[in-house]
């Protein structure tokens, strides 16, 4: 998915070219401030794709007996602001302007609770198998637009949910091409 990234496509913190999917799993941002963009993978179950477990489990209504690995889940309040699914379609829980709860336990240039300041975004995928050339071309297009309107969010404030909860996660893992990513984002580091 390919859109413009000269014009801000945001109205109320919600991107009008992405599918919304409301998620209850948000407050407010305590600051207003929006300066962090962290990458993320899921899959559910993992390794499989296309399924609706994913919405499920952001809107609060997944059925964890659909499958063994589910159960860890029970309870668990979690969001992310996008899902970009392997055909490159996105998906929005919640408004970028309030606050997902996507990092957990997270610290970023000493700063602690990257929820208060982050946008995340999840690629449907795992830390070993490749990702799209479709998720690729939607991260690029998506990243450009979330960095026209909120620029703060500059290319060193683009990072892996490992990188700010270090030892605890590892995604969006060693199948992510960073330099890929990165190159196609060159105009964020003028």
């Amino acid at each position: 998915m390919t859109f413009s990234t000269t014009t801000s496509l945001f109205h109320l913190g919600w991107l009008s070219v992405a599918t919304p999917c409301l998620s209850p799993h948000f407050n407010s941002r305590p600051h207003n401030e929006v300066s962090l963009l962290v990458i993320h993978n899921i899959s559910l179950p993992a390794g499989c794709f296309g399924l609706a477990h994913i919405d499920q489990l952001f809107q609060g209504c997944l059925d964890v007996n659909a499958h063994a690995s589910f159960k860890d889940l029970e309870g668990l309040t979690v969001s992310a602001h996008f899902l970009i699914r392997r055909d490159g379609n996105i998906t929005q829980y919640v408004s970028c302007d309030d606050r997902a709860w996507h990092a957990g336990v997270s610290q970023f240039e000493g700063r602690e609770n990257c929820n208060d300041f982050a946008i995340g975004i999840e690629l449907e995928g795992t830390d070993t198998l490749d990702y799209t050339d479709q998720q690729y071309t939607a991260l690029t297009s998506l990243t450009k637009q979330v960095t026209l309107q909120y620029p703060l969010i500059t290319l060193d404030r683009i990072v892996g949910h490992c990188d700010i909860a270090p030892g605890r996660k590892t995604d969006p893992g060693a199948s992510f091409n960073w330099h890929r990513y990165k190159q196609s984002l060159g105009h964020l580091s003028q």
